[in-house]
């Protein structure tokens, strides 16, 4: 049986068994949120049933040769995966790199723990991906989305506070689906100044809360949220679904797209856009890039220059139509 041929069956036990410490490992003393467990035991079953398609049942057995082969067939899936003659598409060379990042960090811990000796995963390089800025929208269209949720309606009350703060902090989306009440601070018992959030690894960061954003926030859990809360069991989430639970990352995407359909958006969103535009529209009205990097909680200030790029780009394109001697 050829490796192509097992990725979609079940991978050895043994190599399970090494999978399922691990996750326990970076969900425990890491911290890492449970989307993130979710990817790294996805990536890492994916892995152990390709190299057990080459017949290695323990860590022990896997080679250096064996991981190369693995990403090499993440990016050329041309011959067929199992019986059925079904071919998976190329994951991206992010996706790719991503299940690279996963791979190294479950055999370095193998050594860490003494379980390996040498760490087959440390000299393969991921795919070399393709510079991609962020997806940034205009002042006016962020303003057409929100201008979208106006109303009273309970939902559309949530859907304007969701959106306004996504805005106003550059949260990530499931930043802000984790938020708990208690975690919007204020001097004020009904309007809070800023939120706190925790990024990757539950790291904490205050972020301020604009005039428009506390607004739209007092108007919702004065006027929505309680209507929303005793449908469901009782829950701290500043952000509840219909049925009084705390909202899911699908639906906040669903807001989103909803918000862009009735704003009659011609552009491409995602859930990380208002974040995108969030960083792009400071750093362009003068926002210091290190300061934006706090409010990002970005580790790294090389993270957030990227979108110092966005804003050249911006000024290039004006060059080109205004000035005389573009053409």
């Amino acid at each position: 049986m050829t490796a192509r041929a097992t990725i979609a069956g079940d991978a050895p036990p043994a190599l399970v068994r090494a999978i399922e410490t691990y996750v326990r490992h970076v969900a425990l003393e890491r911290g890492r949120s449970p989307h993130t467990v979710a990817a790294y035991r996805r990536d890492l079953l994916r892995y152990a049933a390709f190299v057990g398609g080459l017949g290695r049942q323990e860590p022990v057995e896997i080679t250096s040769a064996d991981v190369a082969a693995f990403v090499t067939e993440l990016r050329d899936p041309s011959v067929p995966l199992d019986e059925s003659g079904a071919a998976p598409a190329a994951v991206s060379a992010s996706s790719a790199a991503r299940m690279l990042s996963s791979v190294r960090g479950w055999h370095r811990f193998l050594v860490e723990e003494g379980i390996l000796t040498a760490d087959v995963a440390r000299d393969q390089k991921p795919p070399r991906q393709p510079k991609r800025l962020p997806k940034a929208i205009s002042i006016a269209e962020v303003e057409a989305l929100l201008e979208a949720c106006a109303g009273d309606d309970p939902l559309m009350l949530r859907d304007r506070a969701l959106l306004e703060l996504l805005y106003a902090t550059g949260a990530r989306v499931s930043e802000a689906i984790d938020l708990n009440v208690d975690d919007v601070i204020g001097d004020d018992a009904r309007v809070g100044t800023a939120v706190r959030l925790f990024g990757k690894g539950r790291k904490q960061r205050i972020v301020p809360l604009g005039r428009y954003a506390q607004e739209a926030l007092d108007a919702y859990l004065v006027r929505a949220r309680p209507l929303a809360a005793p449908r469901g069991a009782a829950t701290p989430a500043l952000f509840l679904g219909a049925r009084g639970a705390r909202l899911s990352r699908q639906s906040a995407w669903l807001v989103i797209r909803a918000a862009a359909q009735r704003a009659h958006l011609d552009v491409e969103l995602s859930p990380h856009t208002l974040r995108h535009s969030f960083a792009t529209h400071l750093i362009e009205g003068g926002a210091d890039v290190r300061v934006v990097q706090e409010l990002l909680g970005h580790a790294s200030v090389a993270t957030t220059q990227i979108y110092t790029l966005v804003t050249a780009d911006a000024m290039r394109e004006a060059w080109a139509t205004a000035h005389p001697r573009a053409r």
